[in-house]
């Protein structure tokens, strides 16, 4: 009954910059944690960016320094914006929310949107 729709998905040069987003359905705050994950062809989905409830967020080695998360609880929405995007950050995008009481680690993703392709050229 829950809904995630990402949106922002493109075709970009090295270099420049995207920002996705992704409303649900709920209010986000009722969310223990939501965030990004990514899975670039022939490759397994990995975790890109996370924010908890209380906003703690966290980012896979990859994208530190060029990735932000960020969120409007008044919108439903989170933001991810991408700077310095590099032919590696090419993948399938998904936004996916924990929404369980409480914030528990390892987080539980049991809501998933439907993804937005992001292309990097060289």
């Amino acid at each position: 009954q829950v809904q995630l729709v990402e949106s922002g998905g493109g075709l970009v040069q090295a270099g420049g910059s995207l920002r996705l987003s992704c409303t649900a359905s709920v209010n986000i705050f009722s969310l223990a944690a939501i965030g990004w994950h990514r899975q670039p062809p022939g490759k397994q989905r990995e975790l890109v960016a996370v924010m908890t409830r209380s906003s703690t967020t966290t980012y896979a080695n990859s994208v530190k320094g060029r990735f932000t998360i960020s969120r409007d609880i008044a919108k439903n929405t989170v933001y991810l914006q991408m700077n310095s995007l590099e032919p590696e950050d090419t993948a399938v995008y998904y936004c996916a929310g924990d929404n369980r009481a409480a914030v528990r680690w390892p987080l539980a993703f049991a809501l998933w949107g439907q993804g937005t392709q992001v292309t990097v050229s060289s």
